[in-house]
């Protein structure tokens, strides 16, 4: 086998990779629903105009307890009144009925590139919505299916003067007892610590659950694409499961509901994650549920706390909501850095992403950071690359041998194989020489597209010139096309005895037919790959420069 075969094998499983990872995101997107007969806006009275004949189990708010309780009756968020909070990297507004955080802008990141329009991870607009719900449950709790508690405020906009910003909602229950909603915000973090600081001023105990989830319209509402598939969904960590993506499709399909020491809950987007932490030294339910409105839910329940006469307790957990920063989600619970999904090659793309972060903290740029791993990558296999060359030197020495040889054998493969192991071995020559340094490169070309894919820290990344975003293609195509024109100068460069004439016309073709492959991949992997053949066709040159002083010094010797 040549290493012009080799390249024909490495782009069928390019090819088919990409089409099964396709396959797989297909299985948990869901189509469309039709929300022509649901309604989409909050009446003026805060209530939402959902139909009176709504089915129990289409509810929002759990059932307190371990035992996997149904849903109650509770069937979408409503709005209120509204207090904005700002700080250095988020812009969020939280509705004082129920406290639950509606929307939220990440300042540091944008919609689209170039535009002022900052990305908006949480709303809640006509027809879609995403936020996340929190509220104390049980015996004793202010939320239920029939209400959720209407919160005070001290104003209606908050602002971060300082490295922390407390926003307190206040409420009273009819029997005296007085609850806190605390959001906690630190100055460049995005996540927030949501507590309940609970006073009973009752005369009897009292029993609540804290709980939170997240809920969002069950729609596929990503850009993916068979070169670049995104997943949009819901997503956990539990005892048994460090991460397990829970689909649209599996929410709708049946509800999930385990009892996990620690763990968390998320929706994921591309480069971006919203989840709930809850304590982590506590025993928590975790569940999905879905209602009649098509919006999905996935949260857990903290365990019972019950709060005597006079007592004061607070139960606390995190919300983060930003970008897929794995160092910070590694410190808020076990696995959550998990979240950034680089699949089967996670072991691989794990240190590609490490070496890539620390070459980019020198050189302060992330393309020619993807030129460093490149070069550090073709160094370190350089040893395979040299006896890849010199077999495929061999390999035309002996050319002219094997077309005689297919001539004299003709059909009779048999005859015609044993004859040329027999020459191998004579020549030393190995046929198979040529395709481990390419085969070795393939793993890393596929996890460097997970990083790419997956990491925030190159979404919109500049490099230079036309190339202002190294996770999207190439705008003007100039990259695959330098891409193509390289692999066709390998091509040109490498021996093949190749005899046949349509496998020669195949080969041929092979430049052409990855030149189409990379007009869809992000800028950074056509860089990564056409540096990589840049340094190819050097060492290429070079090796056999050597192969023919070698040679000619021998010829001169005789």
């Amino acid at each position: 086998m040549d290493s012009q075969r080799t390249i024909l094998v490495i782009a069928l499983l390019v090819l088919s990779f990409f089409m099964f990872q396709q396959w797989q995101l297909k299985g948990g997107n869901t189509p469309g629903i039709d929300r022509s007969s649901a309604p989409t806006e909050v009446s003026a009275n805060g209530q939402s105009d959902v139909p009176s004949d709504v089915p129990a189990v289409d509810g929002d708010i759990p059932v307190a307890g371990g035992n996997g309780g149904v849903p109650a009756a509770e069937t979408t968020a409503v709005q209120g009144d509204m207090i904005t909070v700002e700080t250095d990297v988020l812009r969020v507004k939280l509705s004082l009925r129920g406290g639950d955080l509606v929307q939220a802008e990440l300042l540091q990141h944008a919609e689209t590139l170039g535009e002022a329009e900052r990305y908006t991870i949480l709303y809640q607009r006509p027809g879609h919505l995403h936020i996340a719900q929190s509220g104390l449950i049980g015996p004793d709790g202010i939320d239920n299916s029939e209400t959720r508690p209407v919160f005070r405020a001290s104003q209606t906009r908050f602002e971060m003067n300082g490295d922390r910003l407390e926003v307190p909602l206040y409420f009273t229950k009819d029997d005296g007892t007085e609850i806190i909603k605390r959001y906690t915000f630190t100055r460049g973090d995005y996540a927030v610590q949501v507590a309940y600081d609970i006073t009973n001023h009752s005369d009897a105990p009292k029993t609540v659950n804290f709980y939170g989830q997240l809920k969002q319209t069950m729609v596929d509402g990503g850009r993916s694409s068979m070169f670049m598939p995104t997943y949009r969904g819901a997503a956990y960590s539990s005892e048994s499961n460090r991460y397990k993506k829970y689909s649209f499709s599996d929410i709708q399909d049946r509800n999930f509901s385990t009892n996990t020491p620690a763990g968390w809950v998320a929706m994921l987007e591309h480069y971006f994650v919203t989840a709930w932490v809850p304590d982590q030294e506590s025993t928590n339910r975790l569940y999905t549920n879905r209602n009649a409105l098509g919006e999905g839910m996935i949260g857990f329940i903290g365990p019972a706390h019950t709060i005597a006469p006079g007592q004061n307790i607070v139960l606390e957990t995190a919300l983060y909501m930003g970008p897929k920063d794995q160092a910070r989600l590694r410190e808020l619970a076990q696995h959550l850095n998990l979240t950034v999904d680089y699949g089967f090659l996670w072991w691989l793309a794990q240190p590609i992403y490490w070496l890539l972060s620390l070459l980019q903290s020198f050189v302060v740029n992330w393309g020619l950071a993807i030129i460093l791993v490149t070069i550090i990558v073709k160094t370190l296999l350089y040893p395979l690359t040299k006896a890849q060359y010199v077999s495929m030197a061999k390999m035309r020495k002996i050319a002219p041998k094997m077309k005689e040889m297919r001539e004299r054998f003709g059909d009779d493969r048999q005859k015609l194989s044993q004859a040329m192991m027999k020459m191998y071995q004579e020549e030393k020559v190995n046929p198979l020489g040529g395709c481990l340094p390419m085969l070795l490169q393939l793993p890393i070309f596929l996890a460097l597209y997970w990083v790419l894919l997956e990491s925030p820290e190159i979404r919109h990344a500049d490099f230079m010139l036309w190339i202002n975003d190294l996770s999207s293609r190439d705008p003007y195509f100039i990259l695959p096309l330098l891409m193509g024109a390289s692999m066709y100068l390998m091509q040109r460069l490498q021996p093949t005895p190749v005899t046949d004439p349509m496998q020669a016309k195949i080969l041929q073709f092979m430049p052409v037919m990855f030149t189409v492959f990379f007009l869809f991949f992000p800028a950074g992997l056509v860089l990564y790959w056409l540096v990589s053949n840049i340094i190819s066709i050097t060492q290429m040159t070079y090796i056999y420069r050597q192969i023919d002083k070698k040679e000619a010094l021998g010829h001169k010797k005789k």
